[in-house]
């Protein structure tokens, strides 16, 4: 399991690596006056990194059963927050990045910034969830 364990993880860092920097490659696209859709497309994304993690775990797609059992385990109050604070941080995001498009270059880059350390944040804290889920998972050995 140690080892699987090992390449599992090297496969989530590659896959949050991977969205972080398309996100802040998108985010640093100018786009006046347009940022909140692209915020949203942004979300899609982490969307799909978020399943992709699970699968790269769990060897299977994230169903509408494992994610209400998740919900009820991590506690419906958790889970609102982290959705808020998520929300929050996209909208946040967005204005930041319609301010910082007519900045130019400087401020491209710091809507890159600013996208991708979100993305690789939110990534990093689902993939701690997974990994400790994956190794309770592990740990019940059957009793004989």
């Amino acid at each position: 399991m140690v080892n699987t364990l090992g390449k599992k993880r090297l496969e989530v860092v590659l896959a949050i690596v991977g969205c972080a920097a398309g996100g802040g490659a998108a985010a640093a696209t100018p786009t006046p006056c347009v940022e909140a859709p692209k915020q949203l497309m942004l979300t899609a994304a982490d969307i799909l990194m978020y399943t992709s993690i699970w699968a790269i775990y769990f060897e299977e797609e994230l169903s509408h059963k494992a994610l209400m059992e998740m919900l009820v385990e991590m506690g419906l109050v958790s889970v609102a927050a982290m959705g808020t604070a998520y929300a929050v941080a996209r909208a946040s995001t967005a204005l930041v990045c319609e301010v910082t498009d007519w900045l130019g270059p400087l401020g491209w880059g710091a809507s890159a910034l600013l996208s991708g350390s979100l993305a690789g944040l939110s990534g990093v804290a689902w993939a701690l969830y997974c990994d400790r889920r994956y190794q309770k998972k592990g740990s019940k050995a059957p009793s004989f």
